[in-house]
């Protein structure tokens, strides 16, 4: 292939079977932004249930926002946030889980990817500088290559 070609990869041969991604990411912030989100009293409303509504629609149109990505037939898709009580961030996870030909881990990723942006919407008119980061896949299943768990 020539340089600047591009291809989505054919698939058609590959056989389906049941796979899962997980993803993870952080939204830091002030801790008095973080309290708001816990007691709900951000103008714009509940924070983490629009953050967990646009991470599953994203999840579900990840193939008309990453240019290459196969439409695939999700199963289940779940976001979940984790508010720890030492630090001033957001930890967000998503599992993406399907039957296909290819696997779900860019699905996961733009989960976790628009939650977090999301999140910086609902809260940007109280705290600007919150910073988006650590997106990363953990885990994933099914497929030729197998499974995969991330280090450290």
């Amino acid at each position: 292939m020539e340089l600047g070609q591009i291809r989505m990869i054919d698939v058609t041969q590959k056989k389906e079977t049941e796979r899962q991604a997980v993803a993870k990411g952080k939204v830091e912030m002030k801790p008095a932004t973080l309290e708001l989100i816990r007691k709900g009293e951000l103008e714009k409303g509940d924070v983490l249930a629009v953050a967990k509504t646009a991470g599953i629609m994203a999840a579900k149109e990840t193939h008309r926002l990453i240019p290459l990505c196969h439409p695939l037939q999700l199963t289940s898709i779940a976001v979940e946030f984790n508010l720890p009580g030492n630090g001033a961030f957001v930890e967000i996870t998503a599992s993406a889980k399907g039957i296909g030909k290819t696997g779900f881990e860019m699905e996961a990723l733009v989960a976790v990817g628009i939650s977090a942006l999301t999140i910086y919407d609902m809260c940007k008119a109280v705290d600007k500088g919150m910073t988006i980061g650590e997106i990363r896949l953990i885990r994933k299943s099914g497929g030729k290559s197998g499974p995969y768990l991330a280090g450290g």
